[in-house]
Protein backbone atom coordinates (compact mmCIF):
# COMPACT_ATOMS: atom_id res chain seq x y z
CA UNK A 1 0.00 0.00 0.00
CA UNK A 2 1.35 3.44 -0.88
CA UNK A 3 0.17 6.63 1.06
CA UNK A 4 0.15 9.87 -0.14
CA UNK A 5 1.04 12.79 1.44
CA UNK A 6 -1.76 14.08 3.85
CA UNK A 7 -1.70 10.90 5.98
CA UNK A 8 -2.07 13.33 9.02
CA UNK A 9 -5.30 14.96 8.15
CA UNK A 10 -7.64 13.40 10.34
CA UNK A 11 -10.31 13.63 8.15
CA UNK A 12 -8.67 12.69 5.16
CA UNK A 13 -8.57 9.11 4.10
CA UNK A 14 -5.04 9.04 2.45
CA UNK A 15 -5.17 7.41 -0.92
CA UNK A 16 -3.55 4.53 -2.16
CA UNK A 17 -2.76 3.02 -4.93
CA UNK A 18 -6.00 1.36 -4.68
CA UNK A 19 -8.09 4.03 -4.54
CA UNK A 20 -6.22 7.15 -6.31
CA UNK A 21 -8.39 7.92 -9.34
CA UNK A 22 -6.84 7.58 -13.14
CA UNK A 23 -9.58 9.49 -14.77
CA UNK A 24 -12.00 12.12 -13.72
CA UNK A 25 -9.87 13.09 -10.81
CA UNK A 26 -12.07 16.42 -9.95
CA UNK A 27 -15.15 13.85 -8.84
CA UNK A 28 -12.81 12.35 -6.69
CA UNK A 29 -13.18 12.80 -2.63
CA UNK A 30 -11.02 11.37 0.35
CA UNK A 31 -12.84 13.83 3.45
CA UNK A 32 -13.72 11.05 5.58
CA UNK A 33 -16.98 12.91 6.32
CA UNK A 34 -18.11 12.53 2.45
CA UNK A 35 -17.47 8.95 2.79
CA UNK A 36 -18.78 7.99 5.96
CA UNK A 37 -22.09 10.40 4.69
CA UNK A 38 -22.37 8.14 1.86
CA UNK A 39 -22.41 5.10 3.79
CA UNK A 40 -24.81 6.34 5.86
CA UNK A 41 -27.47 7.13 3.03
CA UNK A 42 -27.07 4.16 1.26
CA UNK A 43 -28.57 0.94 2.19
CA UNK A 44 -27.50 -2.02 -0.28
CA UNK A 45 -23.46 -2.93 -0.71
CA UNK A 46 -21.94 -4.80 -3.50
CA UNK A 47 -19.44 -6.94 -1.86
CA UNK A 48 -16.53 -8.38 -3.95
CA UNK A 49 -14.15 -11.31 -3.54
CA UNK A 50 -12.16 -13.65 -5.32
CA UNK A 51 -12.90 -16.64 -4.87
CA UNK A 52 -9.70 -18.75 -6.35
CA UNK A 53 -9.49 -17.69 -10.14
CA UNK A 54 -13.16 -16.03 -10.02
CA UNK A 55 -14.44 -12.89 -8.93
CA UNK A 56 -17.73 -12.75 -6.69
CA UNK A 57 -19.81 -9.34 -6.05
CA UNK A 58 -23.16 -10.03 -4.01
CA UNK A 59 -25.42 -7.07 -3.01
CA UNK A 60 -25.24 -7.61 1.27
CA UNK A 61 -26.90 -4.96 3.77
CA UNK A 62 -24.42 -3.30 6.03
CA UNK A 63 -23.62 -0.64 8.40
CA UNK A 64 -21.26 1.88 9.45
CA UNK A 65 -20.19 2.07 13.46
CA UNK A 66 -17.02 4.73 13.70
CA UNK A 67 -14.98 3.84 11.32
CA UNK A 68 -15.64 -0.17 11.04
CA UNK A 69 -18.21 -1.53 7.75
CA UNK A 70 -19.99 -4.12 9.17
CA UNK A 71 -21.48 -7.38 6.63
CA UNK A 72 -23.40 -10.52 7.48
CA UNK A 73 -25.40 -13.36 6.41
CA UNK A 74 -25.65 -17.50 7.21
CA UNK A 75 -23.11 -19.06 8.22
CA UNK A 76 -23.38 -20.83 5.13
CA UNK A 77 -22.97 -17.95 3.00
CA UNK A 78 -20.05 -18.73 0.73
CA UNK A 79 -18.93 -15.49 -0.28
CA UNK A 80 -18.62 -14.64 3.69
CA UNK A 81 -16.56 -17.57 4.18
CA UNK A 82 -14.44 -16.70 1.18
CA UNK A 83 -14.15 -13.27 2.28
CA UNK A 84 -13.29 -13.78 5.78
CA UNK A 85 -9.73 -12.49 6.83
CA UNK A 86 -9.09 -12.08 3.51
CA UNK A 87 -9.10 -8.95 0.93
CA UNK A 88 -12.31 -7.75 0.12
CA UNK A 89 -14.24 -4.61 -1.85
CA UNK A 90 -16.94 -2.88 -1.22
CA UNK A 91 -18.98 -0.45 -3.02
CA UNK A 92 -21.98 1.72 -2.46
CA UNK A 93 -23.96 3.63 -4.79
CA UNK A 94 -26.31 6.42 -4.36
CA UNK A 95 -28.12 7.14 -7.90
CA UNK A 96 -29.06 11.38 -7.87
CA UNK A 97 -30.13 11.54 -11.39
CA UNK A 98 -29.91 10.65 -14.95
CA UNK A 99 -28.43 13.05 -17.11
CA UNK A 100 -29.98 13.46 -20.49
CA UNK A 101 -27.80 14.84 -22.95
CA UNK A 102 -28.73 16.19 -26.47
CA UNK A 103 -26.18 13.10 -28.18
CA UNK A 104 -26.30 9.10 -27.35
CA UNK A 105 -22.53 9.61 -26.17
CA UNK A 106 -22.78 11.98 -23.62
CA UNK A 107 -25.72 10.55 -21.56
CA UNK A 108 -24.56 9.70 -18.07
CA UNK A 109 -25.59 9.80 -14.26
CA UNK A 110 -25.46 11.80 -11.42
CA UNK A 111 -24.45 9.42 -8.68
CA UNK A 112 -22.31 9.58 -5.08
CA UNK A 113 -20.13 6.65 -4.67
CA UNK A 114 -17.79 4.71 -2.18
CA UNK A 115 -15.13 2.17 -2.45
CA UNK A 116 -13.76 0.64 0.10
CA UNK A 117 -10.57 -1.84 0.25
CA UNK A 118 -9.12 -3.81 2.99
CA UNK A 119 -8.83 -6.84 5.30
CA UNK A 120 -12.03 -8.98 5.96
CA UNK A 121 -11.78 -9.51 10.02
CA UNK A 122 -14.18 -12.20 11.29
CA UNK A 123 -16.02 -11.51 13.79
CA UNK A 124 -16.27 -13.67 16.97
CA UNK A 125 -16.87 -11.81 19.83
CA UNK A 126 -20.90 -11.98 20.65
CA UNK A 127 -20.72 -8.68 22.07
CA UNK A 128 -19.43 -6.88 18.60
CA UNK A 129 -21.97 -9.17 16.79
CA UNK A 130 -24.52 -7.86 18.64
CA UNK A 131 -23.23 -4.35 18.30
CA UNK A 132 -23.29 -4.58 14.65
CA UNK A 133 -27.29 -6.55 14.58
CA UNK A 134 -28.19 -3.76 16.46
CA UNK A 135 -26.66 -1.07 13.88
CA UNK A 136 -27.64 -2.80 11.09
CA UNK A 137 -31.37 -2.76 11.96
CA UNK A 138 -31.22 1.28 12.81
CA UNK A 139 -29.47 1.38 9.09
CA UNK A 140 -32.17 0.23 7.97
CA UNK A 141 -34.46 2.67 10.02
CA UNK A 142 -33.69 4.62 12.90
CA UNK A 143 -35.17 3.81 15.96
CA UNK A 144 -36.54 -0.13 15.21
CA UNK A 145 -34.43 -1.52 17.21
CA UNK A 146 -35.67 -0.37 20.60
CA UNK A 147 -39.53 -1.30 18.61
CA UNK A 148 -38.16 -4.83 18.36
CA UNK A 149 -36.84 -8.28 20.12
CA UNK A 150 -32.94 -7.95 20.08
CA UNK A 151 -31.31 -10.91 18.73
CA UNK A 152 -31.09 -13.88 20.63
CA UNK A 153 -27.83 -15.99 21.20
CA UNK A 154 -29.05 -18.75 18.97
CA UNK A 155 -29.08 -16.48 16.18
CA UNK A 156 -25.91 -15.13 16.67
CA UNK A 157 -24.70 -18.50 16.10
CA UNK A 158 -26.51 -18.51 12.82
CA UNK A 159 -24.85 -15.23 11.42
CA UNK A 160 -21.36 -14.80 10.32
CA UNK A 161 -20.48 -11.15 10.47
CA UNK A 162 -16.89 -9.37 8.77
CA UNK A 163 -15.93 -6.37 9.83
CA UNK A 164 -13.66 -4.25 7.32
CA UNK A 165 -11.93 -0.94 8.52
CA UNK A 166 -12.44 2.10 6.69
CA UNK A 167 -9.06 2.78 6.35
CA UNK A 168 -8.46 2.27 2.46
CA UNK A 169 -11.42 4.10 0.91
CA UNK A 170 -12.40 6.64 -1.64
CA UNK A 171 -15.58 8.50 -2.87
CA UNK A 172 -16.79 9.81 -6.41
CA UNK A 173 -19.50 12.04 -6.90
CA UNK A 174 -20.78 13.55 -10.34
CA UNK A 175 -23.32 16.64 -10.55
CA UNK A 176 -24.68 18.60 -12.73
CA UNK A 177 -26.27 18.85 -16.41
CA UNK A 178 -24.60 17.11 -19.23
CA UNK A 179 -21.56 18.12 -21.00
CA UNK A 180 -22.24 18.46 -24.17
CA UNK A 181 -20.39 18.95 -27.91
CA UNK A 182 -20.55 22.69 -28.93
CA UNK A 183 -22.40 21.41 -32.32
CA UNK A 184 -25.37 19.70 -30.35
CA UNK A 185 -26.58 23.18 -29.08
CA UNK A 186 -27.80 24.19 -32.26
CA UNK A 187 -30.83 22.14 -32.29
CA UNK A 188 -34.65 22.37 -30.31
CA UNK A 189 -33.31 18.72 -28.75
CA UNK A 190 -34.28 18.54 -24.55
CA UNK A 191 -31.42 18.26 -22.26
CA UNK A 192 -30.98 18.35 -18.76
CA UNK A 193 -31.23 16.21 -15.31
CA UNK A 194 -33.75 13.81 -14.30
CA UNK A 195 -33.40 13.73 -10.51
CA UNK A 196 -34.11 10.90 -8.57
CA UNK A 197 -33.93 10.04 -4.92
CA UNK A 198 -35.19 6.77 -2.87
CA UNK A 199 -38.58 7.37 -1.09
CA UNK A 200 -40.91 4.73 0.30
CA UNK A 201 -44.60 4.36 -0.67
CA UNK A 202 -47.48 3.66 2.59
CA UNK A 203 -46.09 0.90 4.53
CA UNK A 204 -48.18 -2.30 4.28
CA UNK A 205 -48.17 -4.17 7.56
CA UNK A 206 -48.71 -7.50 8.02
CA UNK A 207 -51.12 -9.56 8.75
CA UNK A 208 -50.21 -10.86 12.11
CA UNK A 209 -50.34 -6.81 13.39
CA UNK A 210 -53.22 -5.64 15.14
CA UNK A 211 -55.59 -3.41 13.67
CA UNK A 212 -55.31 -1.26 16.05
CA UNK A 213 -51.51 -0.62 15.72
CA UNK A 214 -50.34 2.56 15.29
CA UNK A 215 -47.56 3.59 13.02
CA UNK A 216 -44.32 3.73 14.36
CA UNK A 217 -42.80 6.67 14.32
CA UNK A 218 -39.63 5.18 12.69
CA UNK A 219 -41.33 4.91 9.73
CA UNK A 220 -43.47 7.94 9.56
CA UNK A 221 -41.67 10.27 6.52
CA UNK A 222 -39.25 7.24 5.95
CA UNK A 223 -37.22 8.57 2.97
CA UNK A 224 -32.92 8.20 2.04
Amino acid sequence: MTLDAGAGDLDTIPPTDRTRLRRLRERGAFERSTVEAILDEGLVAHVGVVDGAHPVVLPMAYARVGRTLYVHGAVANHLLRTGADGEICVTVTLLDGLVLSRSWFHHSMNYRSVVVYGRARLVTDDEEKRVASRALVEHLAEGRSDATRPVTPEELRKTTFLALPIDEASAKIRTGPPGEDPADLDGEAWGGVLPLRLAAAGPVADDHTPAAAELPGHLVGWSR
